[in-house]
């Protein structure tokens, strides 16, 4: 099942609301560190309401410990960023993916975008710079789950 990674997040609000959506989609969050607030439950509780208790997340202290730890377990990191021409919908996903959305002010440093594995963008209209970072993990990890068939089961889920 692909995994989101969140490269030093500056808004809690979307963390929760990413969170909420890793809960429900049985998915784990990595969170790079620094954010640009503090890590506690009353600052994603908001966002995340009563979702947070089910969330999967793993903190990592800096971008160089989650690198080694992505390697080591031979994960690919796929990045979503406005400088891309390579429609997310165009991309084959793999199960063990990593889906990974850069920070809502700045998105990632050169070096990470030069690390990952394939970058990704999500068209717009003419004009538009950039989707809501929740939105966008949202967009793009539905298709992960759909092309990869790792969507949760629901009881009662009848495959067509």
């Amino acid at each position: 099942m692909p995994d989101i990674a969140l490269y030093q997040p500056d808004i809690p609000q979307n963390t929760g609301t990413i969170l909420r959506l890793a809960a429900c989609m049985g998915v784990t969050v990595h969170l790079i560190e620094p954010a640009g607030f503090p890590i506690s439950d009353s600052a994603l509780k908001r966002a995340g309401m009563d979702y947070l208790e089910r969330a999967a997340m793993v903190r990592h202290i800096s971008f160089a410990a989650f690198d080694d730890w992505r390697r080591s377990n031979k994960r690919r990191l796929i990045l979503l960023t406005t400088k891309s021409e390579v429609p997310y919908a165009d991309f084959a996903f793999q199960p063990d993916d990593i889906l990974m959305m850069g920070r809502e002010s700045s998105g990632v440093p050169e070096d990470v975008h030069t690390l990952a594995d394939a970058r990704l963008t999500i068209p717009m209209a003419d004009g538009m710079r950039s989707l809501n970072v929740a939105v966008s993990t949202g967009m793009v990890l539905g298709e992960a789950l759909r092309q990869s068939g790792t969507f949760p089961k629901s009881p009662g889920y009848t495959q067509r």
